[in-house]
């Protein structure tokens, strides 16, 4: 099928949108007529060689649409279905088996090697020549996708389809961190590094699971009063207090998550850990090294990674809607609508820090 990408041809380059060829979906494929995807910092990530793949390449990974074809094989979708479309996973390796999708063995090959798992392309261009596609088994910086039946989550059909699609990733990511990994008791505290996208979905879940303090922490003074608006209980400016002692003189943190990826903003984090506090780290940069003091991790500190809030998308996803239509997860507050032509202006307010979740529309 014709279609139109935006493509990225070259590291540190623009989207070009172009007319491109979508395979047919194979019997475990479904094709989604798209509405609306999120651009996420995982594709700039790629853009900017932190996380460098083979282009020329179709990204996008938070798309939100209708299904228009449907596999043989796929169970459980039908034409006409509103779904989120999420990471890829195969389903039957141990991860998969235990409920951690996110941390599919095969994950590499499914999502990031440009193709599908067997190698096969899913796109191609106006003279016929292979494109890198199937990011996260979707690539949804167009206005057709194919994914598969694991990553298309079905959605219900009152809620606004143009807002859900960074619920298969970011928002996503920072919410699971809190409620699938964390889980933090009530009277604990918590930190948040980073009023971004995924620092806000934090933000939300952790009032979701009861925290009474709820620490946001940036630079950008607008994100810190947006942020007391939405239930952060205290802010620190990190462009202008001290870190270290905001921290101290909150007690310490039971719990830390940074989304900066910024070493020197980590060792803050770590370092403002009670014993037995956990930092979690979200965040990419391209400085990826940090100094950690081992006797201050001896007394039950720990630091860990998370991938896409260690959520199994089928069930988390739905949930996240359902608080969404409750009131109780403002997605709405956080994102800006772009048309589609207009991608390049809606990663560079995103790149700024003007938007802090730009959504990409197709008419």
């Amino acid at each position: 099928m014709e279609i139109q990408a935006a493509l990225a041809r070259a590291p540190h380059g623009a989207f070009s949108i172009e007319t491109a060829y979508l395979d047919e979906p194979r019997s475990d494929e479904i094709q989604v007529r798209l509405v609306a995807t999120g651009i996420c910092h995982t594709d700039m990530a790629v853009l900017e060689e932190i996380m460098p793949l083979p282009m020329p390449i179709v990204l996008g990974h938070e798309g939100a649409g209708i299904v228009e074809k449907v596999g043989s094989a796929v169970t459980g979708l039908s034409l006409g279905d509103h779904v989120v479309l999420t990471f890829g996973s195969c389903g039957h390796c141990l991860s998969c088996g235990t409920d951690h999708p996110a941390y599919c063995i095969n994950a590499g090959a499914i999502n990031y090697s440009g193709r599908r798992a067997d190698g096969s392309a899913t796109l191609r261009d106006k003279d016929g020549a292979a494109l890198n596609g199937a990011f996260f088994s979707q690539s949804s910086f167009a206005t057709r996708a194919l994914a598969n039946a694991r990553n298309a989550i079905r959605v219900r059909p009152d809620a606004p389809l143009r807002l859900l699609g960074p619920l298969g990733c970011g928002f996503m990511t920072g919410a699971g961190t809190v409620l699938n990994v964390l889980e933090p008791r009530e009277n604990g505290t918590l930190a948040i590094f980073g009023a971004g996208a995924l620092g806000f979905a934090a933000l939300f879940a952790a009032k979701l699971a009861g925290c009474e303090r709820i620490v946001a922490v940036d630079r950008v003074p607008s994100r810190l009063e947006l942020a007391l608006q939405l239930g952060a209980t205290n802010i620190i400016d990190a462009a202008k207090e001290n870190l270290g002692e905001r921290l101290a003189a909150l007690g310490g943190l039971d719990y830390a998550i940074d989304t900066t990826g910024v070493p020197k903003i980590v060792e803050a984090a770590i370092q403002g850990l009670k014993m037995g506090g956990t930092c979690v780290l979200l965040g990419a940069s391209a400085e990826s090294q940090m100094a950690v003091n081992i006797m201050h991790m001896i007394p039950g500190r720990t630091i860990r990674g998370v991938i896409e809030g260690d959520s199994n998308p089928s069930s988390f996803v739905p949930f996240l809607v359902d608080r969404f239509m409750e009131g109780r997860f403002p997605i709405d507050r956080l994102v800006r609508f772009y048309p589609f032509d207009r991608i390049n202006a809606a990663v560079a307010d995103a790149v700024s820090g003007k938007t802090i979740k730009p959504i990409l529309e197709f008419s």
